[in-house]
């Protein structure tokens, strides 16, 4: 079996969320030939895929919403980009189509959740399953105009996948489709803390160290603001958040923020899905930066109060310092989620490819 997987170049959570579901795969299936189609960075895919074996295969099958910065959306940017993709898309269908049948394999195809995967099964008459909390219909939908055109062209796509794998904090996907709701898609930390812990000189207690990213884009923020909370250490990947307070601690690349949150008690973030889960999956507590633009973003801020210790800040608060480190967890108004979401996603898979 040939698992073609085409993962979306929006972000670097698409690709953590389908890493961990394939490193469950790999465990149930060790004879599939897992292809991952996506313009994600070869450097993040061989650090987040470490467990399996893939061949990638480097083309954009969507855009997502450009952004100015971390918090913030580009509009014209990604109309832009939609009509970019959308003239090449036929030629790159072809092609893939041409080296796909060179492969002599059955092929099961898995999208999170570019809507063009649908073109590709239907020329290569494989069965389709989406995987998401959301499709691009029910994000173009909410930014009007130009892009309702777009949110409906989305939605016929999605309507012609075999099944849904539906994560957790899901948006609207009636795409009239049989689906699985499935628990947390969080991945494994591979390395020991203490080790990490030695490499990285930290003395900091737990309940006093931080972990504080903001996705693929980072965010710039003042080394100052670092000073106003010197009884705590940070632990920070952005390029944006490098700088020479005496209480941060820039994370190596080769290692994963998931790998720190063992050391950690809190994270400071923007709303995301796969940091959400990684997060609640290991206990910590999420303090969520208000988001604007994604209508993603307001989703992800409610199901974060109804299952995790958290505490809400703008963007504001986040510029002035205002981190709320000094401040008990505000409790979750719910119960807590299933951590085991990317066996069930596994298992699914399996099933469906033995029908």
């Amino acid at each position: 079996m040939l698992l073609y997987v085409c993962i979306s170049g929006h972000g670097f959570g698409h690709g953590s969320r389908v890493a961990s579901v394939l490193s469950a795969v790999h465990r149930q299936e060790p004879s599939w030939r897992i292809v991952l189609s996506t313009p994600l960075p070869a450097k993040f895919l061989a650090l987040a895929f470490a467990e399996i074996p893939f061949e990638q295969r480097p083309l954009r099958w969507d855009v997502g919403v450009m952004q100015a910065d971390a918090l913030g959306a580009d509009p014209d940017a990604t109309l832009a980009a939609l009509e970019a993709v959308e003239q090449q898309m036929p030629e790159q269908i072809e092609q893939e189509l041409a080296w796909l049948q060179k492969q002599r394999d059955s092929v099961l195809v898995l999208a999170d959740v570019p809507p063009a995967a649908a073109r590709l099964a239907s020329a290569l008459e494989a069965p389709l399953v989406w995987m998401g909390n959301f499709g691009w219909d029910a994000i173009y939908r909410p930014m009007a105009g130009a892009f309702t055109a777009w949110a409906d062209r989305s939605l016929e796509h999605y309507r012609q996948g075999t099944a849904v794998i539906r994560c957790p904090f899901a948006m609207e996907m009636d795409w009239g489709l049989p689906s699985e709701d499935i628990g947390l898609t969080a991945g494994r930390p591979r390395l020991d803390p203490g080790r990490l812990r030695d490499r990285l000189g930290l003395t900091s207690a737990l309940e006093r160290t931080v972990l504080m990213g903001f996705g693929g884009l980072g965010l710039q923020l003042d080394s100052k603001l670092f000073e106003r909370w010197p009884e705590h250490h940070f632990l920070v990947s952005d390029p944006g958040l490098h700088c020479e307070a005496v209480n941060v601690t820039v994370i190596p690349e080769d290692l994963r923020p998931l790998e720190l949150m063992p050391l950690c008690s809190r994270v400071i973030t923007k709303p995301g899905y796969s940091t959400f889960c990684e997060a609640m999956a290991m206990g910590l507590g999420v303090h969520l930066v208000h988001r604007d633009g994604f209508a993603e973003a307001q989703v992800l801020e409610e199901a974060l109060q109804r299952h995790a210790p958290h505490r809400l800040l703008s963007r504001g608060q986040l510029e002035q310092g205002d981190w709320q480190l000094d401040l008990p967890l505000m409790p979750a108004s719910g119960a807590g989620l299933s951590p085991d979401g990317a066996e069930q996603a596994a298992r699914f898979l399996s099933a469906l490819a033995g029908e």
